[in-house]
């Protein structure tokens, strides 16, 4: 049906009109009256007929504007409007204004073709056409994507099409169903139902726009992510901002004691190994927790779960600001949170999360929006800071996958952070969550198959920013190089104060924060990304005096940059395992006896820290604070 003519194209036939017999008796002869009332009619007629005319032009003009090149054809020309028609003079009593409408509207129409935009052929990269400027969850609760180009595509129709994408498709099914479509433009915005929490959810779904080009769809855009997840949270201030930035990994044998009221902590972290918190139990006074997801259900350990309970309803009792660290240690039971190309190999305690198939997508999103859950008011604890796996650039060591090149990598990590980002903003809006890398910044070493933290920064940064960025934060670990030597402020080759040092300490910090303020790290606001050193501990294996010192160097380090949220210390007491390998960490040694870095911790913070750390300036070699920042 033509949209304009609403006759398909055609006009109303002319038929004649069939008059009745006149009768013998009685007939009235027409008036003057009368004659004026079919004259008006007969132009008011005139006049529609023009209309009508003038429309049917528009829109073969429009068909014509809008169809695909095609091989030229001679086409005889049309008359003249004004030669075949002759439009009868209007009298004021029909508005005359009339005719000065449909000239107005006939030149608004004819702008509108002119400004239309070029029809383009696609690139050799059909992807490359457009930009998704826009994935969100709407006010309406819908996701609404939004594309932009610089014309529009050459195929074979008039639409757009949205589809979406899982998280481990690389294309458009053949079999699968669009959400939406729309006449092409060089902008459009296409919409779809959430679903949240149903079967057919799409809140873990990537979507991307697609046109049908020789009877298949081709997308003409890259892929984008919801990048607002937290539009849909039930918790909106779990958040818990640090009275100051001084934390710790504690103890959890020390929680129910006086010691973290005594050294006044502030932030907190803990791991939480997810093998661990899933399954059945058997035990009566901890019964299994049933948790349905997404239209599937699962099962979670519900005496582990109830020891995470004590761990951080204490600590948020305690008005502690809680990090949780996410790691995935192996199960043969649930196999399938692990990487395809991390199972069966390697020794290593945690491995690389499963986004590259279904199930481990489903079990990272459940995961996460439990735990989100559980973890959001002050029944179970708040927890305020997420950290999706450990030093993730340490490949062999806490992260195991099977070695390829950093791209692919990164990818397959990226997967999975998304998928708990998603999960767990869409809980707790104020929630942050981090990458986490090592002090090992820019080595470049020769057939090394772990990678550098600026190429994983890089290539992170590079991927979640083309597929719909989000607010991500960086949590660093600065130890000390090598980890033996407390001596953070002494010279070494391989810590130099610019991007291409071979590692970042507390000694060249500023590094980090200098390499994140560049405009293409920042966050969708503008601002620097959160910065949390999450673990870094110094050794008092060469005397309690030089660990003590260590500490208030760093510590008074990271008061001077305010782009530091958080310095948590590693740990609250020795370790037997490390204490063997020569770093004695912790406040405390292993039988509970203080060390003299504990006082330095405790008043760090406070009115009275002069008294507990000036004795490290003559450590140091330094007259006041102020000449170790740079």
């Amino acid at each position: 049906m033509n949209f304009l003519t609403g006759k398909n194209g055609k006009p109303a036939e002319d038929k004649p009109v069939k008059t009745p017999k006149a009768k013998k008796a009685k007939r009235r002869r027409p008036g003057k009256g009368d004659k004026k009332d079919m004259r008006r009619l007969i132009k008011i007629a005139a006049v529609l007929m023009g209309v009508v005319l003038v429309a049917g032009g528009a829109a073969v003009a429009f068909l014509l504007f809008s169809r695909e090149k095609e091989p030229k054809q001679e086409v005889q020309k049309a008359p003249d409007i004004k030669e075949e028609i002759e439009v009868p003079e209007v009298e004021e009593e029909i508005g005359s204004d009339v005719t000065g409408h449909i000239v107005t509207a006939g030149g608004a129409v004819w702008d509108s073709f002119k400004k239309r935009p070029a029809t383009m052929e696609l690139p050799e990269n059909p992807a490359d056409f457009a930009d998704i400027t826009e994935c969100i969850i709407d006010d309406s609760k819908k996701i609404s994507v939004t594309l932009e180009g610089e014309g529009i595509p050459k195929s074979d129709d008039k639409y757009y099409y949205l589809f979406a994408l899982n998280t481990y498709d690389n294309s458009i099914s053949e079999s699968a169903d669009y959400l939406d479509r729309d006449y092409k433009n060089s902008s459009i915005n296409l919409k779809t139902s959430l679903n949240y929490n149903l079967a057919g959810s799409k809140l873990f779904k990537k979507f991307v726009i697609a046109v049908k080009k020789d009877g298949q769809y081709v997308p003409v855009s890259m892929p984008s992510y919801i990048t607002n997840p937290e539009a849909i949270a039930r918790f909106g201030s779990v958040y818990q901002q640090p009275a100051s930035k001084k934390g710790l990994l504690v103890d959890p044998n020390k929680l129910r004691g006086g010691e973290l009221d005594d050294l006044g902590v502030k932030q907190a972290a803990y791991n939480i190994p997810v093998a661990r918190l899933l399954g059945p139990t058997s035990s009566a006074a901890y019964p299994t927790i049933y948790y349905t997801y997404n239209g599937k259900t699962y099962s979670f350990n519900g005496q582990v779960v109830a020891e995470y309970d004590i761990v951080f309803g204490t600590l948020t009792a305690k008005g502690i600001t809680t990090t949780a660290i996410i790691l995935n240690n192996y199960s043969s039971t649930y196999s399938q949170l692990i990487h395809p190309q991390a199972r069966g190999g390697g020794s290593a305690p945690y491995y690389m999360f499963n986004g590259a198939e279904e199930s481990g997508v489903e079990y990272m999103a459940a995961v996460g929006s439990f735990l989100a859950e559980r973890y959001s008011d002050n029944t179970h604890g708040r927890i305020s800071n997420w950290i999706i796996a450990n030093e993730i650039n340490a490949r062999k060591e806490w992260n195991h996958m099977a070695y390829t090149d950093i791209e692919t990598y990164v990818e397959e990590y990226a997967k999975a952070f998304r998928v708990f980002y998603t999960a767990i903003k869409s809980v707790s809006s104020s929630a942050r969550v981090y990458i986490s890398i090592d002090q090992q910044w820019d080595r470049n070493i020769k057939n090394n198959t772990n990678y550098d933290g600026r190429d994983i920064l890089d290539v992170f940064n590079r991927n979640i920013s083309s597929k719909g960025n989000i607010d991500w934060g960086v949590a660093q670990h600065p130890y000390n190089v090598p980890l033996t030597e407390a001596r953070t402020w002494q010279g070494s080759r391989y810590v130099e104060h610019s991007a291409g040092t071979s590692m970042i300490t507390m000694a060249n910090i500023e590094v980090l924060i200098n390499y994140m303020k560049q405009s293409h790290f920042r966050d969708r606001s503008g601002e620097v990304r959160s910065i949390l050193l999450s673990e870094q501990g110094y050794t008092s294996h060469a005397g309690e005096a030089l660990q003590a010192a260590a500490f208030a160097y760093a510590y008074y380090k990271v008061e001077a940059y305010p782009e530091i949220d958080g310095f948590l210390l590693n740990r609250e007491t020795d370790a037997g395992e490390e204490v063997a390998q020569g770093l004695a960490f912790g406040l405390c040694d292993a039988g509970g006896r203080r060390k003299q870095i504990y006082d330095v911790f405790k008043y760090i913070d406070t009115s009275e820290h002069a008294a507990h750390t000036d004795f490290a300036k003559d450590i140091i070699g330094i007259t006041g604070w102020n000449q170790i920042i740079r």
